[in-house]
């Protein structure tokens, strides 16, 4: 129970001394621990000490960092003791420096902190007293060696410090010697023989002493040497020194060969026995005798060995001259060589931890790693200074003597730097000063702080119609800084289609196209048609792969481009009645009304047609006119009639881009009843498609039969009439008539309307900005002119805009206006597309109707040359 208490009372002052040391450190955990201990044996309560809670240790991870050599001491992850590890010896370690002490840093986690914990290795009295030599022979000539006479003896040394290396000689008895011995004033001892008696060889001629060295330790630990004392005659002076001891300053970046001093000495006796030569007797410490050498003769001791500063700061030389007399006589001297510091060692830096990579929106203020610094010189060659190069954006803050932390000062941007090389540099305070460099690599780890970005705001895509489904319409890339799935960007469409408003008649633009999620290569999913989709809108947003992710949008505006993929079509009569179709022939209609997509399949069988002439007729007179109308636009859309059957001489052409059929000479009855003529209908794409019309001319005997026809079936512009076998009635001549009066009713107020849009064209030609005409709805436009016919079908509106500049040039922009249907089978009834598109034609590329028309009218003129009257149907 006492031993107990005993116990519980001295661990409670070891936890006071402990707390005290603590307070007055500053921070820093001291522990003493005697050198030896058995590996386990437990240092101090580390955790507890720090003022963690239990269990808080190992999850912190609580560790020990050493400065430059392995620490024979660990941290125990359960309890968080510090406990040794291996061996520990003292000597090893520190050799005689005192205190011998182990600076460690301990780090903890969550969040990073640095302690400094210095263990003390005490000293054990585990090291015997060791001489030299086991034995040591001298000389001593009799009668000539007065008592009192002193002969140096080299001392025993101790590897332990303090109180252990503390060491006392004892000789053992005799009558003629004894021992003396004397301390410096640096505590360095210094052993004599002392004769107190004559010697006599002829009654003893050699005698044996055993000098003993005990240390201070308990129990104490003893070295011997066995001194074997000669005793020799005559020669009864000795060498004298001029000085006992020499001091010597010595610094330690001498070369090898550097004169130290040089000692003298001088003997009264003559002859051979004032003759002497010096020699080194022994040294402190004993390691250092072979660095000196002394020249026999001369006296002079040079340095054969660099010294180090950082190893020994003192050296004591014994020096004996002895003379060379029959029975030699020495004298001693002491020489002191006081070793002076130079700034021979540079800074060392030591990277003690290391937190990499960086995130770039790490906090100012972060610990990036700690660093510990130290100089083996003293004084103010040992004072180090450090910088951080770059200087920005990390800096250096002082967390203790010797120890620094990297820290950062400036926001990062990986996009910007994605690593930075710092190097630390240390610099001493000697003159040169010395540097030490340590490289650190710190890489910047991603954050997703960058969207993803494409390289146009808006893309302008070229497609033609009927493209195979799946066929790569373009490729689109956007870049995103970023790295790894931060900058992994994937494709979509956003948003976008055709139609009008949300209805039945709307759709998304991913019906259309599809975009690959990782390439971004656009594709289309079903082919194109120019007549139902001219230009498709829609957005295509990139997003990347990071959290949270982050988007770019682009505009896509695919634009397709019309293919010769329809033939012409023949239209059917104006009137829309059945006329002379299927009189006497079988027909075969190939037209179809424009679908609600705006386009118009045609069938490649032929119309079979008929009209009646009459014998006698001039040349150039108008028998039919053919009318088609191509679905395409542009050159593809525009057509020309050619006159394929009969070939050669016949009595009937064809008006290349009118479609006129009229009398190419006067006809005559050897040309027969009947002409059958071949009319093919060819658009100018390419390759051209082609419709054919055959048609049977009849001739009959007068041109009142013929305009008897021509009243019963008025053929309108663009189409085929013909008339009956019976002559004309009076029915139909009314009708003649009161059609020439609206004629010219019409000729008239389409005169007016033409000096009207003279005046305005003149008017618009000098005004500031072009004028527009529009009229909506969706129409088939038929125009005949003198240079031909085109025919452009569109769902959508055009305008029509004459505009002037500085040189001169002008542009022709087309709505189509408002026109009816063609007679025969209306189309179905669809929503109307919303007039999206402007089309911009040059005036010199295709023929057009007269730039000066207004765009709201639309004019169809038919000439009927043989009863030389114009009709003219508008439509407002």
């Amino acid at each position: 129970m006492g031993v107990g208490g005993a116990a519980q009372r001295s661990w409670g002052a070891a936890v006071l001394v402990l707390q005290a040391a603590w307070a007055l450190g500053g921070g820093q955990v001291r522990y003493s621990v005697p050198e030896e201990a058995v590996a386990g044996t437990v240092v101090g309560r580390l955790a507890q000490d720090l003022g963690l809670e239990a269990g808080e240790a190992e999850a912190r991870r609580l560790r020990l960092v050493a400065r430059g050599r392995p620490a024979s001491v660990e941290v125990s992850g359960a309890s968080g003791a510090l406990v040794v590890s291996s061996r520990l010896d003292r000597e090893e370690l520190c050799g005689k420096s005192a205190p011998c002490a182990l600076r460690l840093e301990v780090l903890l986690d969550r969040p990073l902190r640095v302690f400094h914990v210095e263990v003390e290795i005490t000293d054990i009295n585990d090291n015997a007293p060791r001489f030299p030599a086991a034995s040591k022979n001298i000389s001593i000539a009799e009668l000539n060696t007065m008592p009192g006479t002193r002969f140096p003896l080299e001392g025993a040394s101790d590897a332990d410090i303090g109180s252990n290396a503390q060491l006392s000689y004892t000789l053992s008895p005799s009558e003629h010697f004894a021992l003396d011995v004397q301390r410096g004033e640096d505590y360095l001892e210094s052993l004599f023989l002392v004769m107190t008696k004559s010697l006599d060889r002829e009654s003893l001629s050699e005698h044996r002493l055993v000098l003993t060295a005990s240390d201070g330790g308990r129990p104490a630990l003893t070295g011997t040497v066995q001194l074997v004392i000669s005793v020799q005659d005559a020669n009864d002076n000795a060498p004298q020194f001029n000085q006992s001891v020499y001091k010597v300053q010595l610094p330690e970046d001498a070369p090898e060969g550097t004169l130290v001093v040089r000692v003298g000495a001088t003997d009264l006796d003559e002859g051979i026995n004032q003759d002497f030569s010096y020699s080194i007797v022994s040294s402190v410490p004993a390691s250092r005798r072979d660095a000196f050498s002394v020249d026999p003769r001369t006296g002079e001791i040079r340095l054969r060995e660099r010294l180090d500063y950082e190893d020994i700061r003192i050296c004591e030389l014994q020096i004996e001259a002895k003379d060379e007399g029959f029975n030699p006589l020495s004298g001693h001297c002491k020489v002191v060589v006081q070793v002076l510091d130079v700034n021979d060692n540079a800074p060392e830096v030591w990277v003690t931890s290391l937190s990499v990579p960086v995130s770039e929106d790490a906090a100012l203020g972060t610990v990036v790693a700690l660093l510990s610094v130290s100089d083996r010189d003293s004084g103010p060659n040992g004072r180090v200074r450090c910088a951080v190069r770059p200087p920005s954006p990390f800096g250096l803050v002082a967390t203790f003597a010797g120890s620094y932390s990297l820290v950062l000062r400036e926001a990062l941007d990986r996009e910007r730097v994605s690593e930075y090389e710092v190097e630390v540099r240390a610099e001493d305070g000697g003159a040169p000063p010395l540097r030490a460099i340590r490289g650190l690599r710190v890489p910047v780890s991603d954050v997703n702080d960058n969207a993803p970005a494409f390289a146009q705001a808006v893309y302008t895509v070229l497609a033609r119609e009927n493209n195979a489904a799946g066929a790569e319409l373009a490729r689109l890339w956007a870049r995103d800084p970023d790295e790894a799935g931060n900058g992994r960007v994937s494709y979509s469409v956003a948003e976008g289609g055709a139609g009008s408003g949300s209805g039945s008649g709307w759709r998304p633009a991913s019906s259309y196209v599809s975009v690959d999620a990782e390439s971004g290569r656009l594709r289309a999913l079903r082919p194109l048609d120019y007549e139902e989709l001219q230009v498709l809108q829609f957005e295509v947003r990139a997003v990347d792969a990071g959290e949270p992710p982050l988007c770019g949008n682009a505009t896509v505006q695919l634009f397709v481009v019309d293919e010769n993929d329809n033939a012409p079509a023949l239209l059917p009569p104006a009137g829309g009645g059945p006329g002379p179709w299927a009189a006497g022939e079988a027909a075969e209609a190939g037209w179809r009304a424009p679908s609600s997509a705006g386009s118009a399949v045609s069938v490649t069988s032929s119309w079979s047609l008929w009209a009646r002439v009459a014998w006698g007729v001039p040349a150039g007179q108008v028998v039919a006119k053919i009318r088609a109308v191509d679905a395409d636009s542009g050159y593809n859309a525009w057509l020309r009639y050619e006159l394929r059957e009969p070939r050669g001489d016949g009595p009937f052409r064809v008006g290349l881009y009118s479609g006129e059929v009229s009398t190419a000479r006067a006809l005559e009855e050897a040309d027969g009843p009947r002409q059958r003529l071949l009319i093919v209908v060819r658009d100018h794409g390419e390759p051209p498609l082609s419709a054919t019309a055959t048609l049977s001319v009849s001739l009959v005997e007068g041109p009142e039969e013929a305009l008897a026809v021509a009243g019963a079936g008025a053929v309108m512009a663009g189409s085929l009439g013909v008339g009956s076998d019976g002559g004309p009635s009076g029915a139909a001549a009314a009708a003649t008539a009161a059609t020439n009066v609206w004629l010219v009713v019409a000729i008239c107020a389409v005169s007016s309307l033409l000096v009207l849009a003279v005046v305005l064209y003149g008017a618009g030609r000098w005004a500031p900005r072009a004028a527009v005409l529009a009229g909506p709805a969706p129409a088939t436009l038929v125009c005949a002119s003198e240079v031909g016919s085109w025919s452009y079908s569109q769902r959508h509106s055009r305008s029509l805009c004459v505009a002037t500049d500085g040189a001169g040039k002008s542009d022709l922009m087309v709505f189509s206006p408002s026109c009816p249907p063609p007679p025969g089978p209306g189309p179905k009834e669809t929503p109307q597309d919303p007039p999206a598109l402007l089309d911009t034609v040059s005036a010199s590329s295709v023929p057009l109707a007269p730039s000066f028309l207004p765009a709201f009218f639309l004019v169809e003129l038919q000439q009927v040359w043989n009863s030389q009257v114009f009709t003219l149907e508008a439509r407002v």
